[in-house]
Parts: C-alpha cells; structure tokens; sequence
C-alpha cells in the first residue's frame, strides 16, 4: 500500500510554507518577554541578548543569503509571508497589554526589574513590531494600513508612515531627508534631530497635501487625527490596566522601540548621497542609494530589512521578493544590522568601520565630485 498525499495542505503550498517558516522566528521571542516578567533578574537579558546576539551569532554561523525570489510571484504565492506580519500586531497587542497589567502587581519584581521587563519589551516592539508596520504601511490594502497605524499606536509613533512614505522615500540620500544620516555624523547627533526633524516633516507633509486640495490641516481627513486617537487610546488602556506605574513602563516601551527604529534608520543611509543635477533636483533613487546586507538570520528576523536597496528601488515589493545586490551594484555592510547598530552606538568605533566604506563608494560610483562639503551638511546645500 502507498502512503495517501496530504491533501490538508497542496504540495506546492506546503513548499512555500516551509520557505516562509524562518521569516516566523519572531514569534519565539514573544514568550521572552514573559518569561522575563515572571521570573526577573538574570531572565531580563533574555529578549536584548536573544534579538541582539543570538541572531548576530547565527549570521556568522549561518553567513549570506545572495539568492533571490523571483519578484514577479503573485499573492497567491505570497499567503505564508504575508501572514506572519498580519498575525503579529494582534500577538504584540495581547502581549503589552498583559504585561501592563501583570508587572505593575508583581511583588517579585522591584522597580528596577519592572523597567527591564518593559526595556526588553520595547526591543521586541521596535526590532519586530515597527519592521512589521513598516511591511504593513507600503500595502495597498486598508486592513493592513490599519495594522500599520495600531502597531505604530503601541509605540507613540504613529507620524512615522507619514514621514517614511511622503518624506523618507521622496528624499531619500538628500539632505532634505532627515533620516539619511550625514557622513561622520554620530547617532548621539543625529537622534535628538531626526525626533523632531521626522515629527514637524509628517506634519507638513500632510498638511501640504491637503492644502494642495484647498483643505485646512484641521480636516478630519488628515491621518494626523488618527493617530492621535490611537496613541491617546493606547495611553488610556495602559493606565487602565495599572495606574501610573503602567503608563510610565509603557512610556519606557515605545522609548526604548522608537530607539532601535532610529538606530536602524542610521544604518540604512549613511553618508550616501544622490548626485544633485541643478535647480534642486537630484538623481533617481538606485540600489546604490541604500545599505545592502545579505546576513541570513537577521534578514529572517528583520523579514528581509536588510535588503534595504531594493526595497528604496522597488518600494512595491513584498519582503519575501525584495532582491540582493552584489557589491557591483550596491554599497555592502559588513555585518547584518544587530552588529551595525551596536557599532552605531559608540560613534569612534562606527567612524572607524564605516567612513572608509563611503569614501570607497563615492569613489566608485561619483568620481566626477571633488567637493564633497555640501553633501556632507545637515541642511538644503543645493537651490530646491
């Protein structure tokens, strides 16, 4: 007798599914967050060294992922990628609520460990839950711009799809994007700026669109309104739950989340440039404009971030079919970006590590520039 196929699940779809399973990983951090509050102490270093080191060691383990999907695969190919992303906003939901309402109670837990359970947490939302509303926010689909604005809302940094898509990719490597980090510009610099650089840009952003259509900034269509709601909504719910203590562990959350996005944001651009033409316009984007990486493991927990060229290039483009470029094409990190953001922290480290590789880029792709003074400012250098 033969063994009768699995009917439950079609060949073909088990094939992708077992593709898509390593993008899941992120779910096994989830119960970290737990386990920390329960038991405290040493288990507080379970989510940071776990989404830092873990994944740092298995890219050196594991090395590059070069091969590509192919990018013209439907959606119907697509169902086992897409739906981690959609299942993690309600997973993150239940997680900081009950962890709201649990740690503030627990006796076990001083002060101090309370804080490094909501400092493990914001980790986890900002490594995996801002990456997964990043995914959710260049979809077409309603739903899943929602998810985006619930998972931004959890984090108090609902203006940041504002900002990333009217602001981020319009000026991406020119120095009317405030993300794109100058070169020899240390985080500890360009943080306090891009905070309120990215705030007042989505503000204007939005209100300039609506101004274009003869509409004040006070419309109600104006996502402004929304996401005021959502983070007052979620600020309420934490207070809810535990009282002052809850609202200032969930304020140490979404600080310590909006940190790791902006120490990302750090990595992605620094020191690249788009070539100015005259009379304020600049080059189209290319893969060139944008740090690759092709580390397997962080780029599975980072649901392929890392492949950050193609995605400024082709900015359509679900995780699973953004593409890797080689060095010919693109400016390459040496290390996937849990190592770079730690580089990015102790800025002479940073410095030494990266400025030779964006001198070398320059070097490569515009040896026609011999000044470089007005690329390197932190404001227009070039007539708009």
């Amino acid at each position: 007798m033969t063994d009768k196929p699995n009917t439950l699940i079609p060949p073909a779809e088990l094939a992708r599914l077992k593709r898509a399973l390593p993008f899941w990983l992120s779910l096994a951090l989830a119960p970290l967050a737990w386990i920390s509050a329960i038991f405290g102490g040493w288990s507080l270093l379970l989510v940071p060294v776990a989404t830092w080191y873990l994944f740092s060691a298995l890219d050196a383990a594991l090395g590059l992922e070069t091969q590509n999907a192919d990018p013209s695969a439907g959606e119907e190919h697509l169902f086992w990628y897409k739906l981690i992303t959609l299942i993690w906003a309600p997973v993150q939901f239940v997680l900081l609520l009950s962890l709201l309402w649990y740690v503030p109670q627990a006796e076990h837990l001083n002060s101090a460990e309370r804080i490094g359970v909501f400092f493990g947490l914001g980790v986890l939302t900002g490594t995996v839950g801002i990456n997964y509303s990043h995914e959710l926010m260049h979809q077409k689909s309603k739903v899943e711009r929602w998810m985006a604005d619930v998972l931004l809302a959890m984090v108090l940094y609902s203006h940041f799809r504002s900002e990333h898509l009217l602001v981020h990719h319009r000026y991406v490597a020119t120095p009317r994007d405030p993300v794109t980090a100058r070169y020899n510009e240390g985080f500890h610099r360009y943080y306090p700026r891009v905070l309120l650089q990215c705030l007042k840009g989505a503000f204007a952003a939005e209100k300039s669109m609506l101004a274009r259509k003869g509409l004040p900034w006070t419309n109600r269509t104006n996502p402004f309104w929304r996401y005021w709601a959502l983070q007052a909504g979620m600020f309420v719910l934490a207070f809810a739950l535990g009282g002052w203590s809850a609202a200032g562990l969930f304020l140490v959350q979404a600080g310590t989340a909006i940190w790791q996005l902006e120490l990302v944001n750090y990595v992605e651009h620094y020191g690249l440039t788009r070539k100015h033409l005259g009379d304020g316009k600049y080059e189209h984007v290319k893969p060139r404009h944008s740090w690759n990486a092709a580390q397997k493991a962080s780029n599975w927990l980072l649901i392929n971030l890392q492949r950050h060229s193609d995605h400024h290039y082709k900015p359509d483009r679900r995780f699973a079919v953004l593409q890797n470029y080689g060095p010919e094409d693109a400016p390459q990190l040496p290390f996937g970006y849990p190592v770079m953001t730690m580089f990015a922290m102790v800025p002479p480290l940073w410095r030494r590590v990266m400025n030779p590789r964006v001198r070398d880029w320059r070097q490569m792709y515009y040896p026609e520039i011999t000044d470089w003074t007005p690329y390197n400012r932190a404001t227009t250098p070039h007539p708009r």
